[in-house]
């Protein structure tokens, strides 16, 4: 089929899948201090990195033998989850396409400013925008992703030769002084302060840097959330791009990234939303719409990990659901009450296992990009 999404709920045909394997570990360098906090709930933001964490006591346990056994063991249930992801997809009669394979001897990768090791592409929704007929990817804000896109270029190449557009926002030299400090003079209270900054001969000042996940799709209309400098510049180059063919509005600082589990269009009219506080951050016309407010999650919503094991991800890590269509969705299959809150709405729910969701960081909207949906460029805000 050819390329063509412009929402999160018209019925879905063709999704990109994410992959898990060649997953390493996730542990936080400057890239990922500037991702982290929650300003809804003070809670820390999401999504990995496996650069070297600080120097300390649990740096220097993590590779004991019990922790190197059970870390090998959560990377394997990740993957079987994932996996099951897939085949519940195919069930529903929808085309599933994956990354290319990491190869497991692959190292880091290297710029002129910096080196990373390389993630495996798991969350497909961070640095991948589709509108309509085209295909962006979006400048990486975490440096260990920054060649994550390579893994889907089969896949977008079969998408350009049926007629999509595909283009790539600039890239960004990513030294330290690329980040708006912003995200961490705003940051809540529990959040580390970053490494100081250190200069570069490549350093070009701040630079466009935004995740997909950043942006909501309404049809003709594109929400983008906007916490710093970085992710205003790259508002303004989306603006630019898209003008004349999509509405782009401006939301500030709903959260200090991603907003895919915060704010979710279910259907026209209706939104899933974190709490009440959220209307307050969206565009006029969206005020109006009906809402589902979350259930509070409770800590044993979720398995429990030794100290020294960082966990980023916001506790409603679990709104990160996938829409089939404007009735079907599939949630984790741990959230008993919001299955059945979503339920009491007539949804069908389909209930699928993601067990460590809040360790490694995303949900099904996070490791999936939706390439076909039957909608078009609706004017859902008029």
């Amino acid at each position: 089929m050819r390329l063509n999404s412009y929402d999160d709920f018209t019925p879905l045909k063709e999704v990109i899948l994410g992959s898990a394997d060649g997953y390493v570990a996730r542990l936080p360098d400057l890239s990922f201090d500037m991702f982290i906090s929650d300003n809804l709930t003070g809670a820390r933001g999401y999504y990995p990195s496996i650069t070297d964490w600080r120097p300390g006591e649990d740096r220097r346990r993590r590779n004991e033998p019990h922790r190197l056994a059970m870390k090998t063991r959560f990377l394997d249930e990740l993957t079987a989850d994932v996996e099951g992801l897939a085949g519940q997809l195919r069930d529903l009669g929808i085309r599933v396409h994956r990354p290319m394979a990491l190869d497991p001897d692959l190292g880091e990768l290297a710029t002129p400013a910096w080196s990373a090791p390389v993630t495996p592409p798991l969350n497909l929704r961070d640095n991948t925008l589709i509108l309509g007929d085209e295909i962006i990817e979006t400048p990486p804000t975490l440096r260990a992703r920054y060649f994550e896109t390579q893994f889907l270029k089969p896949v977008f190449a079969e998408y350009f030769r049926a007629g999509a557009r595909w283009t790539t926002m600039p890239r960004p030299m990513m030294t330290d002084a690329s980040f708006d400090p912003e995200n961490v003079s705003s940051a809540a209270p529990n959040i580390e302060v970053p490494d100081p900054p250190q200069s570069s001969p490549y350093d070009v000042g701040l630079e466009i840097m935004i995740d997909g996940a950043n942006c909501l799709r309404l049809g003709r209309d594109l929400i983008v959330n906007i916490s710093n400098a970085n992710h205003a510049l790259a508002c303004d180059w989306l603006e630019r791009h898209l003008r004349g063919r999509f509405r782009v509005h401006r939301m500030h600082k709903l959260t200090q990234s991603h907003i895919d589990s915060v704010v979710i269009p279910l259907r026209p009219g209706l939104l899933l939303v974190r709490s009440e506080r959220v209307l307050d951050f969206l565009p006029e016309q969206l005020r109006t719409w009906d809402t589902v407010v979350s259930p509070t999650p409770e800590l044993h919503d979720y398995p429990q990990y030794e100290n020294g094991d960082p966990i980023p991800p916001s506790p409603y890590i679990d709104l990160n659901l996938l829409s089939v269509d404007e009735e079907t969705v599939l949630v984790n299959d741990a959230c008993k009450t919001l299955i059945r809150i979503l339920e009491d709405r007539k949804f069908t729910v389909v209930p699928v296992r993601h067990r460590h969701r809040r360790l490694f960081g995303g949900g099904f909207h996070c490791f999936t990009l939706d390439t076909v949906r039957t909608g078009g460029a609706e004017d859902y805000l008029g």
